[in-house]
């Protein structure tokens, strides 16, 4: 009788990418396992990507605490063997307490269960008081494995690479960029300039200057709707610059990234895709202290400074006299030289 699992993680577009290194881990270890998901229900078709997860299941941020004590009495019906919180929180807890409640646990009966911790005691040490306790540079793909050693899961060595996006999509996606593309396909670059707090943001100047530095290639810019700025790094150079803020949803641009030459982001769900996919990048860590990436093939540029990290996800207030100096002084010299490095080999 094969396994079956339930990941719990509801949120956000960069955490769910990482926690997706937990599903190579449970099929490396059973292989037969039935996987299934619970994740905000915008979330869902940006998981469908991994085709080895079983069943999605969305939930309404709406339908609030009804909705999910509701979802949790379906999810009951479903008798899984392994229950893994990989987001703690006040949802995920109502979850657990419906799926594997303690007394069941304590008399080991019931599913099997296991939880990522926040480690909030170590975050206001670090961030209130300047006390590191945190391995680092902390990479929240290697977070996520940590809980399933519980179980014996420990090889990674397998990793999905077949990637599922539908046909239609990459139709339009073809169609939309890259064969209206002015230029060489191989000269492109991917830029992410936004992200969900401003002081984790690189420069909108710096943005500017760095097309101006690199005459030679053309830049894609993958950003939201309300990501306005965005205009004034294309009007730079618009016969080079493809604006496609708010022009495609979560899952066109995780296609978009895995078909990049070379994606340049700071601490961003996208960077978190580059990694998952293998993709080239270039990441630009400022205050932020959980977002470092995984793989060999992404280069981290960063400033040594004594008030990093000052937060967790960019959110809070800058204290230097340089507001987000961090981020400042990664200067575009600096990145336009990593991207020809990068480029040119």
């Amino acid at each position: 009788m094969p396994k079956k699992f339930l990941i719990i993680r509801f949120s956000s577009i960069g955490d769910i990418i990482q926690c997706m290194t937990a599903v190579d881990g449970i099929l490396n270890h059973y292989p037969d396992a039935e996987i299934h998901w619970i994740a905000r229900k915008d979330m869902s078709s940006f998981l469908a990507m991994d085709q080895r997860i079983h069943k999605v299941w969305g939930f309404d941020r709406q339908d609030g605490f009804k909705g999910i004590l509701q979802q949790a009495k379906q999810l009951k019906q479903e008798k899984f063997d392994y229950v893994y919180d990989a987001h703690s929180n006040i949802r995920s807890l109502i979850l657990k307490t419906v799926l594997a409640p303690i007394w069941k646990r304590c008399l080991g009966i019931g599913p099997k269960f296991t939880m990522r911790s926040k480690n909030r005691i170590k975050r206001v040490l670090l961030f209130k008081f300047g006390i590191d306790c945190f391995p680092m540079p902390f990479k929240g793909m290697l977070s996520f494995r940590k809980p399933l050693e519980k179980w014996g899961i420990t090889n990674y060595s397998k990793v999905n690479e077949d990637w599922y996006f539908p046909l239609d999509l990459k139709e339009k996606i073809n169609q939309q960029v890259f064969e209206s593309l002015k230029g060489e396909k191989s000269k492109l670059i991917t830029m992410v300039p936004s992200a969900a707090w401003q002081m984790k943001r690189w420069p909108v100047s710096h943005w500017q200057k760095l097309v101006n530095l690199l005459p030679d290639y053309h830049f894609m810019i993958l950003a939201g709707p309300d990501d306005v700025f965005c205009k004034e790094i294309e009007e730079v150079a618009p016969d080079r610059v493809l604006n496609l803020s708010g022009k495609t949803n979560l899952l066109a641009s995780c296609y978009l990234v895995q078909k990049s030459n070379l994606v340049i982001s700071g601490d961003t769900g996208f960077l978190h895709a580059a990694d998952k996919f293998k993709i080239p990048a270039l990441s630009l860590m400022g205050p932020t202290a959980f977002g470092f990436t995984t793989g060999d093939h992404i280069k981290t540029l960063e400033v040594d400074m004594k008030c990093r990290p000052c937060t967790k996800d960019g959110s809070g207030k800058c204290k230097m006299n340089i507001y987000q100096q961090c981020m400042v002084d990664i200067t575009p010299e600096w990145l336009a030289d990593e991207v020809k490095m990068l480029m040119e080999s």
